[in-house]
Parts: structure tokens; C-alpha cells; sequence
């Protein structure tokens, strides 16, 4: 299956048993299921959880002038905003998802990949795995999925500008601000 394992620590059973689950609403994206659990206290409650039925990919793709692709979109879920280029494995494997995802996305390929992270989405509701890659040895490509996916521009920004984006809330979305974190860390940054 595309779902990645989870975070080493106490397995979900052992630390919330679940007596009756229910899917409340599901697509070909995500699950919704309604648990009752046993809390850690002891009580008996209703958890909604969300599955996202294949793993996400985040992609901080960086130019030979050290700069960081980003993309500016528009979600339904939170309008516009500035991002790395990100999607779904849609059953793929990570990297090849990732490549495919900065391809349509940015318009750029890259010669050098690396896994970089690992990580939970919205960990408190959702079973959302995710996997970030540092990018590298870019080159232009066509972008082609971009209109399809809100995106209304590509910018490429120096190292610097991106962190101080970060710091003044212009990039706030959550899952590119641990990608970059991810790719300080790789590029002993901090």
C-alpha cells in the first residue's frame, strides 16, 4: 500500500483502543471514519479521523544560484498562498511522484534527488503521510498541470528571501515550512 508507516512510539491500538468505527464519508482522496475509543483517561469518546489514502510528496527544489522554487496558488481551502511544489503519490512511489510532482508543478526537472523527511499531516485528526525531497542540478521543463492545480505563477527566491518569507508570515503554509525546515537541516543550514 502507498500509506507509510507512521512515527515509531506506541502503537494507535495500545494507546486509544477502538470498540466500532464507521466510514462517514470516503472518495478516491480520503477516508472519514467516526471511532469510539477508549481515551487515555479512560473514557469512553467519538474521534473523527481523516485517511489520506496514498502518502503526500513535498519537493524544496533549489537552482544552482541557491535559490527555492516556489509555487503561488490559490486552494479552496485556504486561498491563496505560497508553497514548494507538493501532491499526491496517487499509488506511485514517493520519488517518482515527486519528480512528476515538480515537473507539472514548476516546470523544472532535476538531476540530483534526495529524501530529506518524513512527516504527519494535521497529526491530531488525520493518518497523512508525508515525504520530502531535496531537489537539485535544475533545469526548465514544461509545466503542465499547473492551470488544472490553481497555480498562477512560479518564482524562484534566494535562500534568505524564502526564510525571511517564512519569518513575516508570507509563506505560512505549514507542511512548506517543515519541508524547509527539512532542507536546512540537509544543507546545514542551521
Amino acid at each position: 500500500s502507498a500509506i507509510l508507516p507512521h512515527a515509531t512510539g506506541p502503537s494507535i491500538t495500545a494507546m486509544w483502543p477502538t470498540s466500532a468505527s464507521r466510514t462517514a464519508y470516503a472518495n478516491r482522496w480520503i477516508e472519514v471514519s467516526e471511532d469510539v475509543v477508549q481515551m487515555p483517561d479512560g473514557s469512553e469518546g467519538v474521534y473523527g479521523v481523516v485517511t489520506v489514502r496514498h502518502a503526500s510528496v513535498f519537493v524544496v527544489a533549489i537552482t544552482d544560484a541557491d535559490e527555492v522554487v516556489l509555487v503561488q496558488l490559490d486552494r479552496h481551502t485556504t486561498g491563496p498562498g505560497l508553497e514548494v511544489p507538493a501532491g499526491g503519490t496517487d499509488g506511485e512511489q514517493p520519488l517518482v511522484a515527486a519528480q512528476r510532482e515538480l515537473e507539472e508543478e514548476s516546470g523544472y526537472r532535476a538531476r540530483q534527488w534526495r529524501e530529506i523527511g518524513r512527516m504527519n499531516a494535521l497529526n491530531g485528526i488525520c493518518r497523512a503521510p508525508e515525504v520530502v525531497f531535496l531537489a537539485t542540478g535544475l533545469s526548465r521543463a514544461e509545466a503542465h498541470g499547473a492551470q488544472e492545480e490553481g497555480i498562477s505563477a512560479v518564482r524562484t527566491v534566494p535562500w534568505p528571501g524564502v526564510m525571511e518569507m517564512v519569518r513575516t508570515g508570507e509563506i505560512c503554509d505549514g507542511e512548506t515550512v517543515a519541508a524547509l525546515m527539512y532542507a536546512a537541516l540537509a544543507l546545514g543550514r542551521l
